[in-house]
């Protein structure tokens, strides 16, 4: 399973998130669900170093499928956007639990922490 970690204050406000796991929807290379997850994932790094100016850190193990981000400060108004975003196609994928044999799993785990 793949479990996601928001982290975000009382206002709401983004400090960072946490990815790490495999959700085991299929065999590696043809996963959707990974697959899926690691664009959304991706683009919204990418979009906050390109679209914004808010500096941020992030350390990523390919082979453990995980990836640490964090923002040096709150996140800025446009960087908030655009983890909402994320936030709203990840949450997407979880809510679309029926796996390739037609029944009930669960591949993705969004948990938010207040920090």
């Amino acid at each position: 399973m793949i479990k996601v970690t928001i982290y975000r204050n009382k206002k709401h406000e983004y400090y960072g998130f946490d990815v790490e796991g495999h959700a085991n929807f299929l065999e590696e290379g043809q996963d959707i669900v990974c697959a899926a997850t690691s664009i959304l994932v991706i683009n919204t790094i990418n979009s906050i170093e390109q679209l914004t100016k808010d500096e941020t850190s992030y350390v990523q193990d390919e082979e453990a499928g995980s990836i640490k981000y964090r923002f040096s400060k709150v996140a800025s108004h446009d960087a908030h956007i655009l983890m909402h975003a994320m936030i709203l196609g990840l949450e997407s994928i979880e809510d679309d639990n029926i796996n390739h044999d037609g029944k009930f799993n669960s591949y993705i785990d969004i948990i938010f922490k207040e920090v």
